[in-house]
């Protein structure tokens, strides 16, 4: 099992690989994970890390400072318990939570804090993820999760989701966002473009 620094509850830095790839280091060097993290990425084991990696990778594309933790639900309670309880004290304002089997980490983390909480359900069992992903929408009412598409695009979509709440108190990242969706525009418009170009003609 990879390391992981301590800073009250533990937390560990996502950092890049040659390949590409997210671990666990003890060194949060080169990435946006710091003492004033506002956004937290949880998972309930580093299996987790490589899907969870592509919110981490959103949050750096808008410079937004986050932390990652692993803990479960089932295995770590208590740890699972004082992360939840001092997240808002620790100056967080949105919890994304890797949601695998049974997704009891997300439900239990939004039980315990009043900030939002996004789920990403995983397709980690023999249900390929459709199991995480009725768990988190059937949250009882009192208690919302919000729940993304199952695996890498939910994760994508969970750290756009996390930067859209960041940018209610941050007008830069508001900024940001309307780039990034001005982009989105754009590169639809291109392959519509190339589209029409290789059936031009074609048409009777």
């Amino acid at each position: 099992m990879p390391d992981m620094a301590r800073r009250g509850p533990s937390h560990a830095a996502v950092i890049r690989t040659k390949k590409g790839r997210g671990r666990l280091s003890k060194s949060a060097e080169g990435t946006n994970l710091n003492s004033t993290a506002i956004v937290g990425i949880l998972m309930g084991s580093d299996s987790d890390l490589p899907v969870m990696t592509e919110a981490a990778r959103i949050l750096e594309k808008f410079s937004i400072p986050f932390e990652i933790e692993v803990t479960s639900a089932h295995r770590s309670p208590a740890r699972t318990h004082e992360y939840a309880s001092t997240a808002i004290a620790r100056g967080l304002k949105v919890l994304i939570v890797a949601a695998g089997g049974a997704a009891h980490l997300a439900g239990v983390v939004a039980a315990l804090t009043t900030l939002p909480v996004i789920a990403v359900p995983m397709a980690t069992t023999v249900l390929n993820g459709i199991d995480s992903l009725l768990s988190t929408v059937q949250m009882p009412a009192g208690v919302p999760v919000a729940a993304m598409a199952i695996d890498k695009p939910g994760a994508v979509n969970a750290g756009i989701y996390a930067a859209e709440i960041v940018a209610t108190f941050d007008a830069r990242v508001a900024q940001l966002l309307t780039d990034y969706k001005r982009e989105l525009e754009r590169l639809v418009t291109e392959k519509n473009a190339r589209v029409k170009l290789q059936f031009a003609g074609k048409s009777s």
